[in-house]
């Protein structure tokens, strides 16, 4: 107990303090972009939840991670698949569901609100690791500075996220430009992966462009399957429409 109060009367535990609130400030921004994107199609009440329960799980994720962090980013092709799976998950949100997926989900009632959690999750368990190591790294092995660290994101993913449902509803091209953020940072995870570490020190730009071509990437297979299912709903509202009167005559 006195090592605790000691360490908190230092002016380094002070600086770091400042930039840790400042690394999960820049960092947790994109956390609450996905965890936005994932909810903003549910109701009111149920999107409340999905933040709840989505954020919950990822802060359970971020205490492993932390412990971790260092012996994971050992392992190859880690960051090349985290990279990947965050492709799959921009395109999904961008993309919407399609029709039988949100008929699924109504006939399930709870079903879109677990995919929204699941799809948090995943999307938090690879964002966070740039969050969780630079945490780490300015905590410097103080572990009063690393549980302050995963205090302040929590806030900061909740409160963030909310506000982003409210712009998004708003302001609708927040959203492409959302999907844009995930498929960027999953262009520099798979870029940051040990086994292209020598290729990007030889070409620094190498990061930059593979998040470009990521956020492209993600704009535009989401955007086409987006227009594809709203054709597919189109489709099928028509098929319901004609086949409505038939029905009511017999």
């Amino acid at each position: 107990m006195q090592d605790l109060l000691t360490s908190a009367l230092t002016a380094a535990f002070w600086v770091g303090i400042i930039k840790i609130v400042w690394i999960d400030m820049l960092l947790s921004g994109d956390n609450a972009v996905v965890i936005a994107l994932a909810a903003r199609s549910l109701p009111p009440e149920q999107q409340r939840k999905a933040i709840l329960m989505g954020a919950g799980f990822a802060i359970v994720l971020r205490v492993v991670l932390t412990f971790v962090a260092a012996k994971l980013m050992q392992l190859p092709f880690l960051e090349l698949a985290g990279g990947i799976l965050l492709l799959w998950i921009g395109v999904g949100l961008l993309k919407g569901e399609s029709a039988d997926d949100a008929a699924d989900a109504d006939k399930k009632g709870s079903g879109s609100m677990a995919a929204a959690v699941r799809t948090i999750v995943l999307a938090d368990l690879v964002m966070s690791l740039d969050n969780v190591i630079a945490v780490a790294a300015t905590a410097g092995g103080d572990f009063v500075l690393l549980m302050f660290g995963l205090a302040v994101s929590i806030p900061l993913m909740i409160f963030g996220s909310t506000i982003m449902i409210k712009l998004m509803t708003r302001f609708p091209w927040i959203v492409p430009a959302g999907a844009a953020l995930i498929g960027w940072v999953a262009g520099e995870t798979i870029a940051g992966d040990g086994s292209l570490e020598h290729v990007v020190a030889q070409f620094p730009a190498l990061k930059y462009i593979a998040g470009a071509i990521g956020a492209a990437l993600v704009l535009a297979v989401g955007t086409y399957m987006k227009k594809r299912n709203e054709a597919a709903a189109a489709a099928t509202g028509s098929v319901k429409a004609v086949a409505a009167p038939h029905a009511s005559k017999s």
